[in-house]
């Protein structure tokens, strides 16, 4: 039960219950950057999406940036660069609701066409928080540029937005990952404005705050041991041998060991690796969630999918890849977490 084991942790359910910082913020390491520049252009996001029926939501492909990764399990263990700390998840306010905190990431790239990542909501003192990976939020290719009409649909299947869609106002990321690409800086934190839902008449109409409707995911960083996770996404891409196991269609789960990883391409410093069967299309920015709890739905963000492989061969992927969450993922969630964001309308 979650109850027991925030009990056991010695933590309370709160706004904001993290346990320890390793280490003060380091103003110098968070990037942020705009996503939308008014409510006026938050507006406008919305409409793209929720539009005919959601039609740009239906059309969107999952975003495909070189997602497989090379590299082998290893028997070595994690060494924690700071003292460990938690951050605590909470249910929606709603009575009787379920949070269904996994969604979809949905943007424009730089080709000009719609694309979706993975991701989920975070608890946060603001409660307007989404978890993904940063190349969901900044495009590579050139010049370091975030995306436009950036959005978040919780609980999305099949084209429905069951708890509204969330659009985003500033992105927060490391300064390593614009800078130089690193593939252990491939996290962000997005706030997003109170979600939105169209009307009878096509209008829009406010929701709430998404941890509100949907719940949150607590953090987990510094951590020195190496639990089972849970990992929530939208695979949708083909195995090497070309199967295609998955749609994007609807939210899958996959539960598995982690281990360090050792990997030749991209290079990293300490990735983590989790035994799991997810295609790499879709799949970025798929939550890692340690201690879930089935009765609650809540657990701890302690990795997010930003590569796969086949470490065995077989032409099948089976193994996801996270950058480990340590002292420099909480400066930057931090950061994001002090970012008021209100409504659109």
């Amino acid at each position: 039960m979650m109850r027991s084991r925030l009990l056991a942790l010695g933590i309370g359910v709160g706004l904001l219950g993290a346990t320890a910082v390793a280490a003060p913020a380091q103003a110098a390491d968070v990037v942020s950057a705009p996503l939308t520049l008014s409510t006026a252009d938050a507006q406008k996001v919305a409409t793209f999406w929720l539009a005919d029926g959601g039609a740009n939501l239906r059309s969107a492909t999952p975003h495909a940036p070189a997602v497989e990764v090379q590299g082998e399990r290893t028997s070595g263990a994690v060494v924690p660069p700071g003292k460990a700390g938690l951050v605590t998840p909470v249910p929606p306010e709603a009575d009787g609701e379920l949070p269904r905190t996994s969604g979809k990431v949905f943007f424009v790239g730089a080709d000009g066409r719609p694309h979706w990542c993975s991701g989920t909501a975070v608890q946060s003192q603001y409660r307007n928080l989404v978890a993904t990976a940063a190349h969901c939020v900044y495009d590579m290719e050139g010049s370091p540029a975030t995306v436009s009409k950036w959005a978040f649909v919780p609980g999305y299947s099949e084209g429905s937005t069951p708890s509204g869609l969330y659009v985003g106002k500033h992105a927060f990321v490391h300064g390593d990952f614009t800078q130089y690409g690193d593939h252990d800086r491939d996290f962000a934190f997005v706030t997003a404005y109170s979600g939105v839902v169209s009307s009878s008449s096509g209008a829009l109409a406010t929701n709430g705050r998404l941890v509100d409707i949907v719940g949150g995911q607590g953090l987990a960083f510094n951590q020195s041991t190496t639990p089972t996770v849970d990992v929530f996404g939208y695979p949708a891409g083909p195995h090497p041998d070309g199967t295609r196991p998955y749609t994007g269609e609807t939210l899958e789960r996959s539960t598995g060991q982690t281990f360090v990883m050792r990997l030749s391409a991209p290079p990293a410093d300490q990735p983590i690796g989790v035994d799991s069967p997810f295609t790499g299309a879709g799949s970025l920015g798929a939550s890692w969630l340690e201690g879930y709890s089935d009765d609650h739905r809540l657990g701890y963000l302690n990795g997010i999918t930003t590569g796969v492989s086949d470490t065995d061969g077989d032409g099948r992927y089976d193994t996801g890849v996270s950058p480990y969450f340590d002292s420099g993922l909480y400066t930057i969630f931090r950061a994001a977490a002090a970012s008021w964001t209100g409504r659109i309308i």
